[in-house]
């Protein structure tokens, strides 16, 4: 049988073309389209269809059965656990990605000299070298914990040495787009390459019941590379994040088949690899600025804990007709929908200066609840008076400026007990709510105006912030 001509398949999305075009159809990516060779199929005989299309009787089951929670191998590492769901599951497949140097080889390193003292521990590396490994084993003291380590890029050679009774019960992979299959001629990275090397040792990871992770590269858009088909595949997916300039690192769950998802585990980096935060609130406020404008600091719900964190504004004059709207750790359009809410149902206006907004710590917030302390923020800002420094703030903003109630609020206020604040400014409690917790004076806003009142920058009639106010 002749074998097919060449086609054309995206590396960001895997849409297959039958010739190269500059834009890729299916997701829209320029210059993503590589050719690929495809593999030959197997002759089929004359019978073989029929046969395929009548099948077979499934066994059908109830779903009313007992049936015991898979057992947890624990790492021992509390914050890798916590974003895992108590521990890893035998026969699980894990995906990890994160910027270049942000640390997940350590990260995994540290996992697998922690899992040896429990199971025997593979790691398998297709981009550096066993001395590198080694030197790096020996930098953060685990180089005689019994890890073994191999450098390996061919699929085919990797599941041989899995397959085995007496093989490995965790395994680490550094990295999919490192690995290829021998019977395919596309390139090491290719969509056609990392999905095949992925299925196969997924495969062999559910019969074997060994716990398999792996390392995936990250686009400039922070997404893992290759297929999205990958991230279906496997059981869990987790982001690596953090700045650079930064020594904090965030693991966090976006996929979870045997825990909750949108948990974080925090760590910070040092010269012995990555140490666990217990407690992140006071690690984000450890340097936070006193009687400083432009500052608040918000009670927010990471996962199952509660997280305190710095939100910082700062509003500058600009000279340009278009004035200048930076955001870092929250996002840029929930900004310019609070920014409306202020100018249209407070009175203030931002048309003529520069709006900064950071969220101090490296950390990124995405609940709506951060509204009201980004409100606050920048109120202070534009009034140059600042928020109280023992207050906590959160709440939703709704276009017509009310302040709506957000889950798990108790939880909020007790964390900030805990760190010594003494006053929460919090959404109004709704009739037949649970009542406040003790030991923290909570302020109700029911309107975004009532928050820029009591801290002191609220005015009547038009307040404009640029030139006129600076000039």
């Amino acid at each position: 049988m002749a074998r097919g001509g060449p086609q054309y398949v995206c590396q960001s999305c895997g849409a297959v073309h039958p010739k190269w075009a500059g834009r890729c159809d299916g997701c829209g990516a320029w210059n993503s389209l590589a050719e690929e060779v495809p593999a030959e199929a197997p002759p089929q005989g004359p019978g073989l269809s029929q046969r395929r299309r009548r099948g077979r009787v499934l066994e059908v089951a109830s779903l009313a059965a007992d049936v015991a929670p898979p057992p947890r191998l624990a790492t021992g590492i509390g914050e890798f656990d916590r974003v895992t769901g108590g521990g890893l599951v035998a026969g699980s497949a894990l995906l990890i990605g994160g910027d270049p140097g942000i640390g997940k080889s350590t990260l995994l390193l540290q996992v697998s000299a922690a899992l040896a003292a429990e199971v025997p521990c593979l790691y398998v590396s297709g981009e550096e070298a066993l001395d590198q490994i080694r030197l790096r084993a020996i930098r953060l003291g685990i180089a005689s914990h019994g890890v073994q380590v191999a450098a390996a890029a061919s699929v085919g050679d990797i599941a041989a040495t899995l397959d085995r009774a007496t093989g490995p019960g965790a395994v680490v992979v550094d990295s999919i787009q490192t690995l290829y299959v021998d019977g395919l001629e596309s390139a090491p990275g290719t969509v056609t390459q990392v999905r095949a090397s992925v299925q196969e040792l997924i495969h062999l990871a559910k019969r074997r019941g060994f716990v398999l992770l792996m390392v995936g590269h990250v686009t400039k858009e922070g997404m893992i590379a290759g297929p999205r088909v990958v991230e279906h595949m496997v059981d869990t997916v987790l982001y690596f994040e953090g700045e650079r300039g930064h020594p904090f690192r965030i693991l966090r769950a976006v996929k979870n088949r045997f825990g909750a998802t949108d948990e974080i585990g925090v760590f910070q980096m040092n010269d012995r690899g990555l140490a666990e935060v217990s407690n992140p609130s006071a690690l984000f406020l450890a340097d936070r600025g006193r009687d400083a404008s432009g500052c608040c600091v918000f009670a927010g719900i990471e996962g199952s804990r509660p997280v305190l964190v710095e939100i910082q504004s700062l509003i500058a004059p600009t000279a340009f007709a278009t004035p200048r709207r930076a955001v870092v750790g929250w996002d840029g359009a929930r900004l310019a929908m609070v920014m409306a809410v202020l100018e249209a149902r407070c009175g203030l206006a931002f048309a003529n200066a520069d709006v900064y907004l950071n969220v101090a710590g490296g950390l990124k917030v995405s609940e709506p609840a951060a509204d009201l302390a980004v409100a606050a923020a920048l109120a202070s800002a534009a009034s140059g008076r600042p928020m109280p420094e023992d207050a906590v703030v959160f709440g939703e903003i709704g276009l017509s400026g009310e302040v709506r109630a957000v889950a798990r609020d108790e939880a909020r206020l007790k964390e900030a007990a805990k760190l010594g604040f003494t006053q929460a400014f919090a959404p109004a409690r709704r009739p037949g709510g649970a009542a406040r917790m003790g030991g923290i004076a909570t302020v109700e806003i029911a309107h975004v105006a009532d928050l820029i009142a009591r801290t002191g920058g609220g005015a009547t009639g038009k307040r404009t912030v640029g030139r006129a106010r600076y000039g």
